[in-house]
């Protein structure tokens, strides 16, 4: 009777420790912390599933296009369009999704924190295979041949500029995710330290990413402006000439006492209103003017 008694006072006292535990501030901060992990899961298995879509829909039937006899594209310009997302897609295929369960959580960023510099070339080249993409839609057997493709149900209704854009938000979701699950571990807990290593670590790849990002773009867009006119301009060579803005302004004789006066701008000598292009750099102010041709041509 004595050993019954106190089994059962032991059980009751038990219950009353898990109850007033489970009602704890701290086990509602672990169900939120736990909830933050399994929606990372579910969205990262999400992701996966998009990025086979993409590979087995887009890039290994355009691989084959690229190898027919009368190719649509070339093996360089698939090259140019996909870059490293086949790469991205065999990092993470199964990171956070089938092997998940056996690792801590931080387990899985030790693991794929050295492998995400493959993000780094792929966010620095993706406005550039955009642009190649937009050019081999020009081509009308290409354009009816993607449009088949994205036809699929596997698409469900989206274009392949859609599938390309999905990695773009990855590391920006990691560390929006980080964020959260830091505010709802306490300090003392096993993975404090690794998710804070791990956070920082993707805000700095972060930072250089988008700083590179903004120097490969500028450098694209001021060679884009440089073919465009005729004569060429050396002085958009240099790689520290930030683009700031480009557009029409209207170029108009000035008036003097009620007689007209001539403006004088480089060589050109003007007696009524002119449309000229314009395009602003940190150091330097560039006017064309454009042929019936559409050719840009410089102003000395």
């Amino acid at each position: 009777v004595q050993s019954f008694m106190r089994g059962w006072l032991c059980r009751r006292k038990w219950k009353t420790i898990v109850q007033d535990y489970i009602c704890s501030p701290h086990a509602e901060s672990m169900r939120k912390r736990n909830q933050i992990v399994f929606n990372m899961v579910e969205a990262e298995s999400e992701y996966v599933h998009q990025l086979y879509v993409l590979v087995n829909c887009f890039l290994r039937p355009l691989r084959m296009a690229a190898s027919s006899k009368k190719p649509p594209i070339s093996h360089d310009d698939v090259s140019s369009i996909f870059l490293n997302r086949y790469g991205i897609f065999c990092l993470l295929f199964g990171g956070f999704t089938d092997h998940f369960f056996p690792f801590f959580f931080t387990d899985l960023f030790d693991i794929l924190l050295p492998m995400l510099n493959i993000y780094q070339e792929f966010v620095r080249n993706h406005q550039y295979s955009l642009q190649v993409l937009a050019n081999c839609k020009q081509n009308r057997d290409f354009d009816k041949l993607l449009k088949q493709y994205e036809a699929n149900p596997a698409c469900e209704g989206r274009m392949l500029e859609t599938f390309l854009t999905y990695p773009m938000f990855q590391i920006p979701r990691y560390i929006i995710t980080l964020h959260e699950l830091l505010a709802h571990t306490p300090h003392e807990h096993v993975e404090r330290k690794s998710l804070e290593f791990a956070k920082s670590k993707l805000e700095e790849l972060s930072r250089v990413m988008h700083d590179e990002v903004s120097d490969t773009e500028n450098i694209r867009k001021n060679l884009a402006i440089e073919r465009t006119i005729v004569e060429g301009c050396d002085i958009l060579l240099d790689t520290s000439q930030t683009f700031i803005r480009q557009g029409s302004l209207i170029q108009v004789p000035s008036v003097e006492r009620g007689k007209l006066s001539k403006v004088r701008l480089g060589s050109l000598s003007l007696k009524k209103e002119g449309e000229r292009q314009c395009f602003l750099f940190t150091k330097h102010f560039l006017i064309c003017t454009r042929s019936s041709g559409g050719k840009l041509h410089l102003l000395k």
